[in-house]
């Protein structure tokens, strides 16, 4: 059985702000670090130890929100932002921009997926994942064959 979905875009900001979200998730360890600038507080009392530690951390999530905006930005990244219609199977995922134009993408590419209470969204990299929400789908059954694949796959529990 093949999944069609209907056409569908990715907001940029929808883009932009689940990406942020990744990064910080699976880089949780740089809020111990600015904790520990923070404790600086107690080797020398100075505000400064917290402030800069507050402004280490701004600057951190800064720097990723700025090179999230920037991929939405650049010319190579825009068939990523157009609208684009799906086909999944058990072998592949293709990201179809019209009848003629495709891109396979094969299930080991896919790091790991995860169920939201509105889309599946199935993550390549920190910055690269694909957002399906299930309004795109035609059917509940074929929303119910893309969690089954993803429970074949071991990629959602």
């Amino acid at each position: 059985m093949i999944v069609k979905t209907k056409k569908y875009q990715l907001p940029t900001g929808t883009y932009i702000k689940m990406a942020l979200i990744n990064v910080l998730k699976e880089q949780w360890w740089v809020i111990p670090i600015a904790l520990v600038i923070m404790c600086g507080y107690f080797w020398i009392a100075s505000i400064w130890w917290i402030i800069g530690g507050l402004i280490a951390y701004a600057l951190y999530v800064l720097f990723w929100a700025i090179q999230f905006t920037g991929v939405t930005q650049m010319e190579q990244n825009k068939v990523i932002f157009d609208k684009m219609a799906y086909e999944i199977d058990s072998r592949q995922i293709l990201m179809k921009i019209n009848t003629k134009q495709g891109m396979p993408i094969q299930w080991n590419m896919i790091k790991n997926a995860e169920k939201r209470k509105d889309a599946y969204v199935l993550y390549m990299s920190k910055a690269q994942f694909i957002h399906l929400p299930f309004r795109i789908f035609n059917s509940e059954n074929e929303r119910k064959f893309m969690e089954t694949i993803l429970k074949r796959k071991e990629l959602i529990k």
